[in-house]
């Protein structure tokens, strides 16, 4: 089966320009089209809340998925590293056509997903070791880790606790806060909470007397 993979971010993007690349590909290759899987959601959405998760759940060997770009699968390497595991275990063959890269069982495919793989190692422990070090900075400056004492409970969200890596990687990128929030579920207050408790990132200026209140 060859499937042709198509997202965009919004309402106001077009599904069109990438649907005639694909198309254009596909016929200077003699390749038919089998099924066509296209989504409007963010590339930060985990992917097996989307359409994309559904399908890398049926792919097989020598099936091929072909997309635009690689960062139609993912907005993070950590995600498309991820993605690209899963299709490489099933023998399922990725192509890409602005990138080029024509992922499958040869030596080549598995030397890239090898750097592919490398790159998100280095990256993770980055992040980690960024992290520790924020961490070990805020408790040297007498800061008290955690939620201070005041109005509201002592208990960190447990949202935020269970995409505390997402939180990381999605910030590494660029990502806004309240999108972040969005795209877990919670109010933008409460992540903004959750990074100034953490000591990830310091309270926002108009909350800081009340931070240092214990009431924030």
């Amino acid at each position: 089966m060859i499937y042709g993979y198509i997202r965009v971010s919004s309402d106001r993007q077009t599904v069109e320009n990438q649907r005639f690349e694909i198309n254009n590909f596909c016929q200077r290759q003699a390749l038919p089209v089998d099924d066509w899987i296209e989504e409007t959601i963010s590339g930060t959405k985990d992917y097996d809340k989307r359409r994309l998760g559904r399908l890398l759940k049926r792919v097989g060997k020598d099936d091929i998925i072909i997309c635009s770009e690689l960062s139609r699968l993912g907005r993070n390497l950590f995600m498309i590293m991820e993605i690209l595991n899963i299709c490489m275990t099933k023998e399922c063959r990725v192509w890409t056509i602005k990138d080029n890269y024509r992922l499958g069982e040869d030596i080549q495919s598995k030397v890239l997903a090898f750097a592919f793989g490398l790159s998100a190692e280095i990256e993770r422990n980055l992040i980690s070791q960024r992290t520790r070090e924020a961490l070990a900075r805020k408790k040297a400056e007498g800061v008290v880790l955690g939620r201070p004492k005041g109005k509201r409970n002592t208990q960190l969200n447990p949202k935020c606790v269970r995409r505390h890596k997402y939180i990381l990687a999605s910030l590494e990128d660029g990502i806004s806060i309240p999108r972040i929030a969005s795209n877990i579920g919670v109010a933008r207050g409460t992540l903004y909470r959750y990074l100034a408790y953490t000591g990830i990132r310091e309270p926002v200026k108009n909350t800081s007397s009340r931070w240092e209140n214990g009431i924030y």
